[in-house]
This record gives structure tokens, C-alpha cells and sequence, in this order.
């Protein structure tokens, strides 16, 4: 249902189109049943709501309610293994005994110490398979049953829903903001950027689509239609498509098995080649990097049956080998084997993207002599670049002055790694020519705000979305290494999942670190209690879904609080029907159930490739806590894996991210900051209408008014 996507992804409710009556009593129910789950309703909602009939205005309230619960997980029945949790938890190795002895019972008797040590020697049992283990015992309502209701707390969280246009306006707006994003989309907006280009596919269309991926999905649809491309400009945003309508990867991170294309669709994609090739020989060097993909695709397409597009049959005969086409990379590459860098910076500038994600390259292999043309080369370079491009660009120049303590790779999947830093710093000079330069020429891409501008300053620490792969779907998640506040006295950490076929047993772990970030203790299934951190209980079957809880005292020891979640057995993280991470913080007497809504701070997905999820850390710093999104994965074993055996690659991995500097939302307010006065957000409202950037917008701003929030700030991105 569109009216939910658009509820879920941007907080606004789509405007009902149902008859007019007295829905106030609906309305009433509904900005009740929101509390409940931490939201509210803005004034114009409710009054929207009120003055509908009944019928529509329930209807209307229970789509709100609907898309809000799944937003912060409240959708499915959280159960805790102990049903008393965080009270009542055994200590680990009495739980162990206790199931121990149910497993020896004889003739109804208590089982001896002696009988324990025969069955543990005879080496016949195995722990995971004891009576009552891993299984819950009690029902979620018997849960329930156990817990006082929660005391309501000044910091819980209330998030406030606004009232949208109609909702094929609120389609067409996401659409195109989607559709025309400057940044990669994660893989839940592509979903989303997916469902919403059926329903606008004859409705207005971006300017420009950027992002190759978008490209594929919206001629994919295009494709199934029969409607013309739109935006192919490279073989390879061919490829992506067949990729795409193949149920595959369109960011060609990993290999597809295409399906059979039907004779209409072939004729498209054929045409599709022809035409980009016949205007541009040169776009054949682009097939060399997927040959093998291209042979595979061609086995599906037929080339030869289609004499009339002799272009696109020279694709499938440079795949085979059977024509060579040199690649601007290579003759590069021929260049700089040879140690003539300069030439090579030349031979890159007819690709300035290129040339500007090899720049740290080519300046550290450049002689003194030669360094001055690389930065002629790749200052000439700037303005025909896309500005997310020069914003990471900008980024990694802001980290070149020391070597790094371990320098780690992300792939497109948020698998990481790490590795030696063995780069050689760049040049102080050289460091703040090039920053100059970006700063330049990125300042000269914002947009001069036509309004005053606020800043809320919580925004300030967000992360500049550069990729939507650089985050997981959710509510309130932010972009790898952005920072946020944390209040309270307790936080709890939660996972949920629920497995498709088979027995999955995931487990959720807090490993902390001290400031050298070496190990300061873990809790586990392994160990249920450490320095006033608990452990709500194993699960081990999620065949009607599973959760599991810690509790972190905001007192304990340690700098670091970095939760894991593992995969034991089973089904990994895209197999499973479904998975979320998240966290809340309470007051230590708020009591209440283990999960309530309105505690929830952020909860996103966990879909990533790996063994090992590595969803966030919680840093300590001189003003408090704080929270810092990591989005990783750890390949981990096949599986059994335990927080145990990962501890040091965690750590190096947490290091690496921690030790970072990432470009933040401050980043381009101080470019604005430079060109005017911005304002900080204090909480007071404005007399006249304002650009607002900030987490949320605020209630009643003035008529006339811009906002971005997180749904948002990828638009900030200069093109």
C-alpha cells in the first residue's frame, strides 16, 4: 500500500479523499492509540481526521497506526526468554547445571553431582539440545502479565506525524525525489523507488536520473510496458537493466542468472545498444570489465537474429574476445607501469570521476615535478565531477594527514575488512591545496538558501548520505558515522527474526572495550551477566519469531559498548523472512515491559551479506554518551559464531570507524555559514518563512516554509 511507503519514509500522512462527516471520535482514538507507540499526531492531522465520516476516518487511522508500529518494531510479540527480565536472570553457569539436571532426571528424582560429572564426561550431551533450552516457556502474554505498565518518562521519545497532500502528490513528490536522488539509494528505498514507479510511470518524470541503479529499475518497468528507455547513456546501463529484470544485482556487485527475455523486450534492448554504441564507439571499452556477463547475457538476447543493429552485435564480439577495445583504464594503467604519472592524469581527465577517485594514487606516485600537473589535472577536473564525487573526495583528503591505525574497506553489501595502512601521508600543503579547491568549488554548487536559514544543532553530527549503501532501512537510522546523543540511564539493546524454512538461531552480543579498545568483558548466551549488563535468554528456534535483549547500564566500565548480532545456525541475514536490530533507552524505574515503543530510539534492518552484524557502537566521550552508526558485516565462520571469536576483528573494525573523520551536515552549513547568517534552531519559532535543516520540523513553522530532515538530507547533496 502506497499511503503506508510514504508514511514509513517520510512521516507525512497522505491527505484521505473520503467522504466529509464527524470523525472526531476517531481522531481521538487515534492520537491515543499513537502515544501508545511514541508518535503523535500534528494538529492538522487530527483535524483532518476529525472531519471525515467515520468509515474513511477509521480507515485512515488504522493505515497511520499500521505503518508507525512496523516502523519501530511494534508489529510482532517481543518475548524474552526470562520472563522476568531484566529481573530474575540466573547467573550462567547455575542455568546451565539447572538444565543439566532436568536433562539426568531419574525416576523423577534430583539428579546427584555424580550423575552431572558422568553425563558432561560421557561427552553425549550437548548443551544447546537440554530440556527447556533455547524455547520459550511462557506465552508473550504471560509476559505481559509479569511487568507493571511502563512509567511514563520526560525523555521518552514522541514522534509527531504530519499531515500530507493527497496521496497521488505525496507519490509523485517521493517518486521524484527518489528518482532524481544525486546519491545511491539503499535497498529499501529501491524497493520503495520500485512500487512507486509503476503507479507514476505516466505521471511527471525527473529531469535527470543520476544514479545508474535508478535507471534500471525505472526502465525496468519501462521494459515489461513496453515503454521507451529513459537515461541510457552506457553499455553498461544496459546490462544493469537485464540485471535488474532478472531479479539480480543491477549494481553489478554480484552475478545474475538472466532470465529469458520475450521477443519485445529484446528488440528494446538491442535498440538500446545500438543506439548508445552508433553515437559513441568508444562506450565499447566499457564491456571489457563484464565480458563474461555480457556472453551470458548474449546467450538470452540472440544478437545475430537482428541484423538491423549492427552496433550492438560489436558489444557481444568485444565480450568474446573476438574485437579489442582499449579502455581509457588501461591505457592509465599502461601509463603508470611505465612511471610516466603525469601523462596518466592526462589520459584520465576525459573521465573526471575517474580521475578524481585515483587522485590519491597518482599524487603519491607522482615525482615532485610531476605532482604540480596531477593538480592541474584534477583541478580541471572539479567542475565537470558530480558533487558527490567532490564531497568524498573531500572526505578522504581530510584523512590523509597521518597514516590510519587500520584501514578498512566497505563493499556495497557492507561486508568489512581491515588492513594495514601502508600509504604514506600526503604533503600538510598539498592537504590544504586540495581541500581549498573542493571547498571552492563545492561552495560554488549549494544552492543560495532564498529564506533565512535554521540549523537545528542535533543534525549537526549526522553523516553526509553520500550512499544509501551506507545505511540500513528503519526509523531514525543515520548514515555510517554520523553521531547522536544518548539520554537516559539505561539503554537496551534488541533483536528480532523470524526464519523462513529451516531452524535459525541469530544471538545478540555486547562486547565492550576500554580506550585502547582492547576487550573489557562481553555478554553473550555464554555468559548472561557482566559489570551490571544482562542477558534476557537464548533463543534458538524462530519458526514464530524470536527476540533477545541486553541491558547496559550507562554506568559500566569500559569506553565502548559495541552490539553484535550473531549468526549460530540457520538462515543468514537476507534469507531469513525477517530480521531488525534497535535500541531504547529508559530510566532505571521505568519498569514496563522488555520492549515498549516509545522507548525505541531507532531500529533499522539487518539485511547485509555476513555472518556477523555489526548494527552500531556507543561511545563515551567528555560530554556523555553517544551513539555512532557503523552498518557492518563481518564475514564470520559458516557458522557457530560467538562473540568470542571475533573480538579482535572488532575491535580493529570499531577502531578504524571511530578514528575517522567523516563529513557531516556541519560540513555544508559552514560552507552556507560563509556566504550568510544561519541561525540556530533555539527552539523559539521564526516571524517569516525559513529553510529549516534539523532531526525533525518543528510544529507551526511559518507559512511558505523548506524543511529538510533525514528523509531529506540527501538532497543537500550539490549535484
Amino acid at each position: 500500500m502506497l499511503e503506508k511507503l510514504i508514511i514509513q519514509r517520510t512521516l507525512r500522512v497522505p491527505a484521505s479523499d473520503g467522504a466529509a462527516g464527524d470523525g472526531t471520535t476517531v481522531a481521538r482514538q487515534l492520537d491515543a492509540a499513537l502515544l501508545d507507540v511514541g508518535f503523535s499526531a500534528s494538529r492538522a492531522l487530527l483535524e483532518h481526521v476529525g472531519a471525515l465520516a467515520p468509515g474513511p476516518a477509521m480507515d485512515l487511522a488504522a493505515t497511520v497506526v499500521s505503518a508507525v508500529r512496523e516502523l519501530v518494531g511494534d508489529h510482532v510479540q517481543h518475548n524474552a526468554y526470562f520472563i522476568g527480565f531484566p529481573n530474575g536472570v540466573p547467573d550462567t553457569i547455575e542455568f546451565w547445571t539447572d538444565r543439566l539436571r532436568a536433562a539426568v532426571l531419574a525416576g523423577g528424582a534430583t539428579a546427584t553431582d555424580a550423575q552431572l560429572r558422568d553425563a558432561v564426561a560421557s561427552g553425549g550431551v550437548n548443551l544447546l539440545d537440554l530440556p527447556g533450552y533455547g524455547t520459550y516457556q511462557h506465552t508473550y502474554a504471560e509476559l505481559l502479565a509479569v511487568h507493571d505498565a511502563l512509567i511514563a518518562a520526560a525523555g521518552d521519545r514522541l514522534t509527531v506525524l504530519r499531515l500530507g497532500d493527497a496521496a497521488d502528490v505525496e507519490a509523485a513528490r517521493l517518486y521524484l525525489a527518489l528518482a532524481g536522488s544525486a546519491t545511491p539509494p539503499g535497498e529499501a528505498d529501491l524497493a520503495i523507488l520500485g512500487e512507486l514507479a509503476v503507479a507514476c510511470v505516466d505521471g511527471a518524470q525527473p529531469a535527470e536520473v543520476p544514479v545508474r541503479e535508478n535507471r534500471a529499475v525505472l526502465n525496468g518497468i519501462r521494459l515489461v510496458l513496453g515503454r521507451p528507455l529513459v537515461a541510457v547513456d552506457t553499455a553498461t546501463d544496459v546490462l544493469r537493466l537485464a540485471c535488474h529484470v532478472s531479479g539480480g544485482d543491477s549494481s553489478l556487485g554480484t552475478s545474475t542468472r538472466f532470465r529469458a527475455f520475450r521477443r519485445p523486450e529484446r528488440r528494446i534492448l538491442l535498440a538500446a545498444l545500438n543506439e548508445v554504441v552508433g553515437a559513441n564507439p568508444n562506450k565499447l571499452g566499457d564491456v571489457v570489465r563484464y565480458a563474461e556477463r555480457w556472453k551470458r547475457l548474449g546467450e538470452r538476447l540472440h544478437p545475430h537474429e537482428y541484423a538491423q543493429w549492427p552496433y550492438a552485435q560489436e558489444v557481444f564480439a568485444v565480450a568474446r574476445g573476438e574485437r579489442r577495445v582499449p579502455t581509457l583504464a588501461g591505457r592509465a594503467e599502461a601509463a603508470i607501469r611505465a612511471g610516466a604519472i603525469g601523462p596518466a592524469a592526462s589520459v584520465l581527465s576525459a573521465a573526471p570521476g575517474l580521475l578524481l577517485r585515483s587522485a590519491d594514487r597518482l599524487l603519491r606516485l607522482a615525482s615532485p615535478a610531476e605532482r604540480a600537473a596531477v593538480v592541474e589535472a584534477v583541478s580541471g577536473a572539479l567542475t565537470s565531477a558530480s558533487g558527490r564525487v567532490l564531497l568524498s573526495l573531500r572526505e578522504h583528503v581530510g584523512n590523509r594527514l597521518t597514516p590510519e591505525s587500520a584501514r578498512m574497506y566497505v563493499n556495497r553489501s557492507r561486508r568489512a575488512w581491515v588492513g594495514p595502512d601502508r600509504r604514506p601521508p600526503l604533503p600538510a600543503s598539498l592537504v590544504a591545496e586540495l581541500s581549498s579547491l573542493l571547498d571552492a568549488e563545492i561552495s560554488a554548487r549549494l544552492p543560495a538558501p532564498e529564506r533565512p536559514l535554521v540549523v537545528d544543532p542535533e543534525v549537526l553530527d549526522v553523516a553526509l548520505p553520500l550512499s544509501g549503501k551506507a545505511a540500513e532501512g528503519g526509523f531514525a537510522v543515520l548514515p555510517r558515522g554520523s553521531r547522536a546523543a544518548v539520554s537516559g540511564e539505561l539503554l537496551r539493546f534488541f533483536t528480532y527474526w523470524r526464519q523462513t524454512s529451516r531452524r535459525t538461531d541469530y544471538d545478540l552480543s555486547v562486547l565492550l572495550l576500554d580506550d585502547e579498545f582492547h576487550s573489557a568483558g562481553q555478554v553473550s548466551w555464554t555468559n548472561y551477566h557482566h559489570d551490571g549488563v544482562v542477558h534476557s535468554g537464548d533463543v534458538t528456534d524462530a519458526a514464530n519469531g524470536a527476540t533477545e535483549f541486553i541491558d547496559v547500564p550507562l554506568t559500566v566500565g569500559g569506553r565502548y559498548v559495541v552490539p553484535q548480532v550473531h549468526i549460530f545456525a540457520g538462515e543468514s541475514f537476507d534469507e531469513v523472512a525477517e530480521s531488525m536490530f534497535g535500541y531504547q533507552t529508559r530510566a532505571r524505574d521505568q519498569r514496563g515491559a522488555p520492549f515498549d515503543a516509545r522507548t525505541v530510539r531507532a531500529r533499522s534492518h539487518l539485511r547485509g551479506q555476513g555472518q556477523v552484524a555489526l548494527p552500531m557502537v556507543f561511545a563515551r566521550g567528555e560530554s556523555g554518551w553517544q551513539a555512532v552508526w557503523l552498518h557492518l558485516y563481518l564475514r564470520g565462520r559458516p557458522s557457530f559464531n560467538r562473540v568470542e571469536g571475533n573480538t579482535f576483528t572488532t575491535a580493529d573494525r570499531v577502531r578504524a570507524l571511530m578514528e575517522r573523520r567523516y563529513l557531516t551536515v556541519s560540513y555544508l552549513v559552514d560552507r552556507w555559514r560563509a556566504r550568510g547568517e544561519v541561525t540556530t534552531w533555539n527552539g523559539r519559532l521564526p516571524d517569516e518563512p525559513v529553510t529549516f535543516i534539523g532531526i525533525e520540523v518543528p510544529e507551526d513553522l511559518p507559512e511558505g516554509s523548506q524543511t529538510y530532515t533525514l528523509d531529506r538530507l540527501s538532497e543537500l547533496i550539490p549535484e
